[in-house]
């Protein structure tokens, strides 16, 4: 028997069952959403989420549309559907910053902290119970209505200036960056560093 050929074939059953290993790791890791995602039942078909889901080239999951930008990324959650699942309020939305759509409507919520959306630098779309108002005021959004007893945001606003260059409201040497509905925060400029950006690194 030669030697060379059932080293071989060992070598190719070790790399198959180390590509399944990973495989099977990978596909747990994607299919299991996050808990949010399963905070109600019911279905979103044909909701205004679901929609946007469909124009994104998103996929359901859950209350949830996820979509990744390549198969190398991560999935993210960029819809949100929690209408109509008897939420008396709204809390905690971890692991959903990166959500361009969240629909809260038909819910006795009573009010929403703006705080919860802090670092929801993506979201541009909201759909609320007509009481309730818009995350950061309606100077944080370009359009918002009533509509259909419904409270629509639209556009959330970028709360720095708009030229881009360095902010009245952040340190000198720093920028300000929009970080949810009526929030911005401030990093550190090219080359600096530290508290306040007051440390710079020395060009070589």
């Amino acid at each position: 028997m030669n030697m060379n050929a059932v080293y071989s074939w060992a070598e190719i059953i070790a790399i198959v069952l180390l590509f399944n290993v990973c495989f099977s790791t990978s596909y747990r890791r994607t299919e299991t959403q996050p808990q949010v995602c399963a905070l109600c039942g019911g279905s979103v078909n044909n909701t205004a989420v679901d929609l946007f889901c469909s124009s994104s080239a998103g996929r359901i999951k859950g209350r949830c549309c996820l979509k990744n930008n390549s198969i190398s990324d991560p999935e993210r959650i960029i819809g949100l559907d929690l209408s109509n699942c008897s939420l008396t309020h709204v809390d905690n939305l971890q692991g959903v910053s990166t959500v361009v759509m969240i629909d809260f409507s038909i819910n006795p919520i009573v009010n929403i902290s703006d705080t919860v959306f802090e670092g929801f630098g993506d979201l541009n779309f909201m759909i609320l119970p007509p009481h309730v108002a818009c995350p950061g005021g309606n100077t944080s959004w370009e359009k918002v209505e009533l509509k259909e007893g419904k409270r629509l945001c639209e556009g959330q606003k970028n709360m720095c200036n708009q030229t881009g260059h360095l902010s009245v409201y952040c340190p000198e040497n720093s920028l300000c960056a929009p970080y949810g509905p009526g929030f911005s925060e401030c990093s550190c400029a090219e080359n600096f560093y530290g508290y306040k950006c007051l440390r710079q690194h020395l060009q070589s």
